[in-house]
């Protein structure tokens, strides 16, 4: 089995009906999960709209990294997602508001990347709504890219977006 960490997000109310409702469903179609950080709230990374609730679960599962994204995208789409962040022209990100964003961070310490799935998420390093709550529950982890602690990349990041325990 492996640890697989995902990180869940919503900035539309009712934010913290998204964010329960979405871990109901995933417990029931992946497993039920060891480990829940507490609830943040952040600033919009990216763009300038509401404050984001944001958590990060993680448990142990046999289901590929595919199977997973399957999943997510399916209970994204049952909660009302309208559309997957799209880049511009220019390559940039374009970012919406959303229900629900639930994004797979870590699969053990696989390194993928295709076309569909990039693991770890290519940006975790550089966010704090992710590394403050990740950090909760899983300091020692080592990131396998960085091939350094959560805590550390946590203590050195960058990011200056508000990103406070509820």
């Amino acid at each position: 089995m492996v640890q697989v960490y995902l990180s869940l997000g919503s900035n539309i109310i009712p934010r913290k009906y998204y964010i329960a409702e979405s871990i109901k469903l995933l417990e029931r179609k992946i497993e039920k999960f060891s480990y829940k950080s507490s609830i943040y709230e952040t600033d919009s990374w990216g763009y300038n709209d509401k404050p984001y609730l944001n958590k990060i679960v993680s448990c142990k599962t046999n289901i590929n990294p595919y199977e997973i994204l399957k999943i997510i995208n399916n209970i994204e789409k049952e909660l009302g997602r309208k559309i997957k962040t799209k880049k511009n022209k220019n390559g940039k990100y374009i970012y919406d508001e959303r229900t629900i964003d639930i994004d797979i961070l870590f699969y053990g310490s696989l390194i993928l990347k295709s076309e569909k799935l990039t693991i770890p998420h290519q940006r975790l390093h550089l966010r704090n709504f992710v590394l403050k709550p990740l950090n909760e529950i899983a300091p020692n982890f080592v990131h396998p890219v960085i091939r350094k602690k959560i805590s550390l990349i946590t203590k050195n990041c960058k990011d200056k977006l508000k990103a406070e325990r509820k």
